[in-house]
């Protein structure tokens, strides 16, 4: 057997017991019998490539990242991974999103913060959030979030500078669904927007963990109303001064009580390990959905 297949093989098979898969699952997944999986994964099966851009993608990676992950320093290096159990498969999505889709975004986000702090501590011995002031890391982590789901599901790029950040054409129709993304370390708040519009809105609440890479705690979906709407779910605040920098920023606005409920209820991942929701205020036009996490037997 080779070096190559040992590393691989061995990331392949930690990878797959982090998601909680068996070796028959993955096989089935990947489309190989699972005595040759188990052969991949001590290194004495040879593979080919399409052996293996069938497992990164049975994995939900790239198979660039899989094999960067596997000559990582150790497997335990692994990035961190979203957990199947606190997905609610309940919530309402958008057309064209799935809870996979999300999934392998918000881990493929994972990754690259992960790669970009072992480089950076190797070589300066400081990870990523350690030089980026806060608002800013937040952004930084929103354009990652974005690219992956662009790379990750039907939802592709808009436009730079343009609302919204990702579209979705209907099929054989001009008409496009619209995904304004946001992602902050505030875990449950609500929106934040430089132009407040409607449409549909997906905020991910990130926790910073001990080697400083970041792991989603919480991620929320709702169609907001704009707030040019008779019931906008959006207020205006204005442009903030930074008292500690005397930065200004722009115009600014964020979502009502109401705006943030519709968050909360449309909440498509919690990890109830890390995120304590029961005394979070709510406010509705009409009656509690029932996907609502505050709804009853719902946690």
């Amino acid at each position: 057997m080779s070096e190559a297949q040992k590393i691989i093989g061995a990331c392949v098979r930690a990878l797959r017991e982090q998601k909680r898969l068996s070796q028959e699952a993955l096989a089935v997944k990947a489309g190989i019998s699972y005595q040759y999986l188990s052969g991949v994964e001590t290194g004495k099966e040879n593979f080919s490539i399409q052996v293996l851009e069938s497992l990164a993608r049975s994995l939900d990676l790239p198979l660039r990242a899989l094999v960067v992950t596997a000559y990582d320093v150790s497997v335990s290096s692994l990035p961190p991974r979203l957990e199947a159990q606190y997905f609610r498969p309940q919530t309402p999505l958008p057309e064209g999103l799935s809870i996979s889709h999300i999934e392998a975004a918000a881990n493929l986000t994972q990754s690259i913060i992960h790669r970009i702090n072992r480089n950076m501590i190797l070589e300066i011995d400081q990870t990523l959030q350690s030089l980026i002031q806060g608002n800013n890391f937040s952004g930084l982590i929103s354009n990652i979030f974005t690219n992956a789901i662009n790379a990750c599901s039907p939802y592709k790029h808009n436009h730079d500078q343009r609302y919204p950040d990702l579209i979705y054409k209907l099929f054989k129709s001009e008409l496009a669904i619209e995904l304004e993304v946001k992602t902050t370390i505030n875990i449950g708040k609500g929106g934040e927007s430089h132009n407040g519009h409607g449409g549909w809105h997906i905020i991910a609440c990130y926790n910073f963990i001990g080697n400083g890479d970041i792991k989603f705690v919480h991620i929320m979906l709702a169609e907001l109303n704009g707030h040019q709407h008779a019931e906008p779910d959006w207020r205006y605040v204005g442009s903030k001064v930074n008292f500690d920098t005397g930065s200004q920023r722009t115009e600014t606005y964020v979502t009502t009580l109401t705006g943030t409920t519709k968050l909360r209820d449309g909440s498509v991942y919690l990890d109830t390990s890390k995120v304590n929701f029961v005394r979070w205020r709510q406010a509705r036009r009409d009656r509690m959905p029932p996907w609502s996490i505050f709804a009853k037997n719902n946690y």
